[in-house]
């Protein structure tokens, strides 16, 4: 795992420290930026497109029952409730040998990502981006398969979030965004703990304060565009 260091320092360090978290995230994804600050496209990528067996992000097989097809890459898409889910993304992105990073959250969680088969060296925490996550976010976008970007209740202007939005499609990175809204984003997913499966507490019912969780069903709801119908799933 790479750990990416707070952005709250003094602003006139912002751009240098930015240009790092650049620097960083172009070479855990093997390729070289320019002296323009862009990104050499992937070979056999022409024109920002990629072929339609690579066109679609890793997902858990829950979430692909539920929105097959939902989440290509360069789409935004707003989770919501368990974090469960999202830990779920980033095990199967980075498991398929993708590169993620999370902005946001210092408290993300890494041991139950890494039970679900997450792979850490294939991703950067950003834990403290300062003011403006949604700058760090827009930067990491070079080179990566995923942007997590938790928003901490900000709200995000409609006039920067289709800036974004064309960011992440031109780069061909997914941006999935917590903590809040996301204009015009292409899918909505919520996640509700809807029971738990414990070990080790003996046979006979659960007892409160025994065992272990192995397991935590979740019950999935989720809207591919505004005009879609919701659609849930248990799990």
């Amino acid at each position: 795992m790479t750990r990416l260091a707070s952005l709250r320092d003094h602003p006139s360090d912002r751009a240098e420290q930015v240009e790092q978290l650049r620097r960083k995230m172009a070479a855990m994804s093997g390729r070289v930026a320019s002296r323009g600050g862009s990104v050499q496209p992937t070979p056999g990528v022409q024109d920002g497109l990629l072929p339609t067996s690579e066109n679609l992000l890793p997902m858990p097989e829950s979430l692909a029952d539920l929105l097959p097809g939902a989440l290509p890459r360069g789409a935004v898409a707003v989770v919501s409730g368990a974090r469960s889910l999202m830990l779920g993304v980033v095990a199967s992105v980075t498991s398929e040998g993708g590169h993620v990073a999370i902005v946001g959250m210092p408290d993300v969680g890494l041991l139950a990502a890494v039970e679900m088969g997450a792979d850490l060296s294939r991703l950067a925490v950003v834990p403290d981006p300062g003011a403006d996550p949604v700058e760090v976010a827009a930067v990491l976008m070079d080179g990566l398969d995923l942007v997590v970007l938790n928003l901490g209740g900000r709200s995000v202007a409609p006039t920067r979030a289709r800036a974004v939005t064309a960011r992440a499609r031109q780069k061909q990175c997914t941006l999935l965004v917590a903590g809040g809204d996301w204009p015009g984003a292409s899918a909505r997913l919520e996640a509700k703990v809807s029971g738990y499966e414990v070990t080790g507490a003996g046979s006979g019912p659960p007892v409160p304060g025994c065992g272990r969780i192995a397991h935590v069903r979740l019950a999935l709801r989720g809207r591919a565009r505004s005009s879609d119908p919701v659609r849930a799933v248990g799990g």
